[in-house]
């Protein structure tokens, strides 16, 4: 039963009596208060739980490796991992026997408290952070957008919107122009706050997007300080072509989107920044892999030995275009995103390709609008913000759909939901393990439990769901972040402020023979040639 207005001023104010000064408690309960609005089923005041905890008998999963064993936590860190581990009094046990105990996630590729086309994405960091720890994900990696293309300033204007986090972040940061005052700040940035990757959008003409002379700067900027250089990769010239042609056809509706940025243009631009890529001879990371045409990009590429990288997200694997031609605007246009959901065929192709290393990890791109912030685009789908949720539903999804399917295993659904984006942004074994030593970010799964996904009982704030009424087999039943108990029982204990923001070293593995390579080709030359003047 709804909470009429008059009982939640009251309900607040005796939790002000009880907690006088700014606690854990306010903190959470500020989270449940909105999450009402949201439509959060349940969430409770955390209480000073134990900061030791014993997980017994389940089934412990690394991204190369599992056996059945006990998890011993202390103060935020894993302490021990092995059979029947004898701990004292003061001690939370956690019972996880027929379960599996796994790191907690780590998304690649999100936007919280983003502004984009007119308006702001509808989770901010705390919301955002909340759904993810619901959903099993215990890290994410944020994009920065810059200030006037100011690179320090759009940092200390993202540090600002985090600091009510509840869970750990990075951040990636997007270049928008190019001067000798962008590369100073990327050097500023890599060394002293913790940035080891930058994104160009080849996308979104007018706004965002970069011409080919500022992505080799780029590229070469970032080879020289050992940070991992991403694309968004769609022909933004053609995508603006393809929206004045869909326009003058009458095509105003979200179905438009799609049509007017098909996936040769994802796949154009995929191959042009591989191969500048290579010519720069320096690793690139594709986001957002949507379509059959990038990946055979990638995976053309990576045969050839080229250090690529290719992140499906988990719309691209699950769904497909054909909610775009719903005949309700609200429902076709809460499936708008860039690239766009592709036809039936492309996301079983992709799930292949990531059963079989072509790709190597999964994101999300949650970048959530509500209805009405969707419907700004009713008349024109050219204003309609583009983005999906994703956050809470991604390590469900997964499981269900690749794992439930028998295309992967237990260790490697922990490999391309943790693990390798911990080493790729250089922050494994600290995250992304279950080893001693590890940042106690842990998750129970139930394989045997199944839930119904639904915007009526998810944690972000938007009013819609891409993935409505899906259910899914496998459920997280705890997620422990940082050493704390922060969902368990279908019960949030999220404390805003809580979450840490984690530095990221450069020089991944990633870089490991580009030495070797540049000078195997500067040998090779041959050149410059003697030449006698005459």
């Amino acid at each position: 039963m709804a909470m009429r207005p008059m009982d939640a001023i009251f309900f607040i104010l005796s939790l002000f009596l009880l907690f006088p000064s700014p606690s854990v408690s306010d903190s959470a309960t500020q989270f449940c208060s909105a999450g009402r609005e949201y439509g959060v089923g349940s969430c409770k005041v955390p209480s000073s739980s134990s900061t030791r905890i014993l997980i017994k008998g389940g089934t412990v999963v690394n991204a190369h490796h599992q056996q059945v064993a006990d998890v011993y936590v202390e103060d935020g860190i894993i302490v021990s991992m092995q059979p029947n581990i004898k701990v004292g009094d003061e001690v939370t046990v956690l019972d996880a026997t027929g379960k599996f105990v796994m790191p907690g996630g780590i998304d690649p590729h999100t936007h919280l408290a983003m502004e984009f086309m007119g308006t702001e994405t509808i989770d901010d960091f705390f919301s955002g952070q909340a759904a993810a720890l619901a959903g099993g994900t215990t890290m994410h990696i944020d994009f920065v957008i810059p200030v006037n293309g100011n690179l320090v300033a759009g940092f200390e204007a993202y540090e600002n919107k985090s600091r009510n986090s509840c869970m750990d972040y990075g951040f990636h940061v997007a270049i928008t122009k190019w001067d000798e005052g962008v590369s100073k700040d990327m050097e500023k940035l890599v060394k002293e706050k913790g940035i080891n990757s930058f994104k160009f959008f080849l996308a979104y003409k007018g706004s965002l997007m970069v011409t080919d002379d500022l992505l080799l700067e780029g590229l070469k900027r970032c080879k020289s300080l050992g940070a991992l250089a991403m694309v968004h990769a769609e022909n933004g010239d053609a995508v603006f072509e393809g929206q004045k042609r869909m326009i003058d056809l009458g095509i105003t509706g979200p179905e438009g989107h799609a049509l007017s940025r098909p996936p040769v243009l994802e796949g154009e631009a995929t191959a042009r920044a591989i191969r500048l890529a290579r010519f720069v001879n320096t690793p690139l990371y594709v986001v957002h892999v949507m379509s059959v045409d990038a990946m055979d990009e990638i995976a053309k590429a990576r045969k050839s030995g080229q250090k690529v990288i290719g992140e499906p997200v988990v719309s691209g694997l699950i769904l497909d275009d054909h909610w775009l031609w719903d005949p309700d605007f609200t429902i076709a246009s809460k499936y708008v995103m860039s690239p766009p959901i592709r036809p039936v065929g492309h996301g079983k192709a992709l799930q292949d390709a990531l059963s079989t290393g072509i790709l190597q990890l999964v994101g999300t791109d949650h970048c959530t609008f509500n209805s009405t912030q969707k419907a700004l685009g009713v008349d024109d789908f050219r204003k309609i913000p583009n983005g999906v949720n994703g956050l809470e539903e991604r390590m469900h999804l997964i499981w269900d759909t690749m794992v439930g399917s028998g295309q992967i295993s237990s260790t490697d659904f922990v490999r391309i939901t943790s693990t390798e984006c911990a080493r790729i942004f250089n922050i494994y074994p600290r995250k992304g393990a279950i080893l001693p030593g590890s940042d106690a970010d842990i998750i129970i799964l139930n394989p045997n439990s199944s839930y119904e996904i639904s915007s009526k009982s998810h944690h972000s704030r938007s009013d819609t769901n891409v993935y409505e009424g899906r259910r899914v087999k496998g459920k997280v039943e705890v997620t422990i972040a940082g050493g704390r108990i922060v969902w368990e029982n279908e019960e949030l204990k999220v404390v805003q402020g809580s979450g840490k923001y984690i530095e990221m070293p450069p020089f991944s593995y990633l870089f490991d023979g580009i030495e070797k390579s540049d000078a195997n080709y500067l040998s090779s030359l041959r050149a410059p040639v003697k030449r006698v003047k005459i």
